[in-house]
């Protein structure tokens, strides 16, 4: 009992965020995911609350820490300054550091965030570009959108004179000092491990649903496929 509440409990963010629930609700009142999920940011801070290993890790293994949107709105409005938004963000994290992550369809998601935002950044310094919001990956943004990532020097070269140049403004190219710095962070925060952490579990997961490993198959699946479940 409360194995994985010591565990949270190291994360800053549940110290700052967990103070002392009193399940007035207001939290879920506000939240937005509520609105539109089977989400109750109060119930998920109670389970915690209770320190219960089996619950806690049934947390970890559902879809259910996904639905939050991290908006905070949860964190100005609650009388005894919690902020459920912080333990969320603990929960996922342990349920990646666990890989407890790949049990969930919104869990298993995680490797495509990691695949795209996560190595653009080593890749660029950017956690998104332009060029990274791909028309096949991204069929709702329609026509309109594809020809601008045609023709993305014509349209951002109108706004900034160093768009995918080196020089000082927006969407410039970084020059390789920053970017080695950039991988020289990742490295000594322990980013490359956890970004490590995500592909090993994946991997595992993906070979276990018939997959030939954590391939772009399976990446792509778990980015584009929805069971429809998820209200």
């Amino acid at each position: 009992m409360g194995k994985y509440f010591d565990m949270l409990m190291e994360d800053v963010r549940m110290k700052e965020g967990l103070h002392s629930c009193m399940n007035c609700g207001v939290c879920t009142g506000v939240c937005p995911a509520a609105e539109f999920y089977n989400y109750d940011p109060r119930q998920i801070v109670n389970i915690v609350q209770t320190q219960d290993d089996e619950a806690i890790e049934g947390l970890m293994k559902s879809d259910v820490i996904w639905y939050c949107g991290e908006c905070m709105s949860c964190r100005p409005r609650c009388p005894r300054g919690n902020t459920p938004g912080y333990v969320i963000q603990a929960l996922r994290t342990l349920s990646q550091k666990l890989g407890f992550f790949v049990e969930s369809e919104k869990g298993r998601q995680q490797l495509a965030i990691k695949r795209t935002i996560g190595e653009n950044i080593l890749r660029t310094g950017y956690c998104i570009v332009p060029k990274l919001v791909k028309p096949e990956l991204h069929p709702e943004q329609g026509t309109v959108w594809e020809w601008i990532y045609n023709h993305d020097e014509e349209v951002y070269g109108r706004f900034t004179p160093v768009y995918n140049q080196q020089g000082a403004g927006a969407l410039r190219r970084m020059d390789d000092n920053s970017m080695e710095e950039m991988r020289r962070i990742f490295e000594e925060t322990g980013g490359n491990e956890f970004f490590e952490t995500i592909e090993r579990y994946s991997d595992r997961k993906a070979r276990e649903m018939g997959y030939d490993g954590a391939d772009d198959q399976y990446m792509m699946d778990t980015y584009t496929k929805n069971s429809n479940e998820h209200y």
